[in-house]
């Protein structure tokens, strides 16, 4: 885990010259969805890093309208978009949320011809996707907490009403977007009077709406990446502090609010049942990149809370404080993703 870094990644020049030149890396941040402030805040943070290792940033920012702008705020038509990624050597998107972390910017960037230091469009959708992660991980033999997906607005039943199928959950439930991040619009509900009425504002913040059972235990958190030579690297465990309402929330994720030990004060059995797990899952979703793996310690064993392809990546965010108790900084962090993007083209 803290073997010293190479030299940071360098690229010839297209013109045929020998001298070798610094790296050209398309940072991409922002994002159509309610996690836009989020991304642009890593995405600073990554474009530093990039400075500090040497290489060029280029930062390119998806509008909350959902447009294309430089660095500078001036808007970029489409074909300028591909103009700019196709010519840097690597592009390190930060999009969190739908229409970014989904797969679809890796989508993007796979039919312009681009490495990507991020999670492929197969493993994006399906991690975003809170409710298929499920039905993975209980396949791989992981715990997950039962659930199931509320009506849509569309198909929703009469006022008041709580789904039938509910009947099989125990009170409290957790009711959250399947598709959301950030904690945003995620309910703790004590007992089914109240039910209907947070799901009715999850849907706020997305659709489908997931209804599941309270899970009481420690939350640990564990990130994976696969770096230049094929191995698997594994950060610290993370351990959340106890919240107030049960729910680690947009505030306290960066608002500095939050408590975090790392490492996780865990025995070597448990330890290695975390790496275990969210290795499994990394492969099984086909990850590329760093992903972070969230699960509740209960007295029954560990069950699976959410999965992030594309976590946040600010210098005080989960992830790099992982692998910093590992030795790795941040920006070592950063040269090993984008080594590993180039490696991998």
């Amino acid at each position: 885990m803290t073997q010293p870094l190479t030299p940071a990644p360098l690229r010839r020049p297209r013109d045929g010259r020998t001298r070798p030149q610094p790296a050209r890396i398309a940072v991409i941040g922002g994002g159509a969805n309610d996690e836009h402030s989020v991304s642009l805040a890593s995405a600073a943070a990554v474009a530093r890093a990039v400075r500090e290792l040497e290489l060029i940033p280029v930062p390119l920012t998806v509008t909350a309208e959902g447009s294309w702008c430089d660095d500078a705020g001036r808007p970029l038509p489409a074909h300028e978009v591909v103009q700019q990624l196709t010519a840097c050597d690597v592009a390190f998107p930060v999009l969190h949320g739908v229409n970014g972390e989904d797969g679809t910017v890796a989508g993007f960037l796979q039919l312009c011809g681009v490495p990507d230091a991020g999670s492929p469009v197969r493993a994006g959708a399906l991690g975003m996707d809170k409710q298929a992660t499920k039905h993975l991980a209980a396949e791989l033999g992981i715990g997950v907490a039962p659930g199931m997906l509320a009506p849509t607005r569309d198909a929703a039943l009469a006022a008041g009403a709580v789904p039938q199928t509910a009947r099989d959950l125990e009170p409290p439930f957790v009711v959250k977007p399947a598709n959301g991040g950030s904690s945003n619009g995620v309910f703790v509900v004590p007992d089914r009077a109240g039910l209907a009425d947070a799901i009715e504002g999850a849907r706020d913040f997305g659709e489908p709406v997931l209804i599941e059972q309270y899970v009481r235990g420690r939350e640990i958190d564990i990130a994976v990446f696969r770096d230049r030579t094929g191995e698997l690297r594994v950060g610290a465990t993370l351990e959340i502090g106890v919240v107030p309402g049960g729910v680690f929330d947009r505030a306290e994720k960066y608002d500095g609010s939050a408590e975090f030990t790392v490492p996780a004060p865990l025995d070597e059995p448990e330890e290695a049942a975390l790496q275990q797990a969210a290795t499994q899952l990394y492969d099984a979703l086909g990850c590329r990149g760093v992903a972070r793996f969230d699960f509740f310690h209960t007295a029954a064993g560990l069950v699976l809370n959410e999965v992030n392809t594309a976590p946040g990546m600010t210098e005080q965010s989960q992830v790099p404080r992982m692998y910093a108790a590992r030795g790795l900084s941040y920006p070592g962090l950063i040269a090993e993703l984008i080594a590993a993007a180039l490696a991998a083209d």
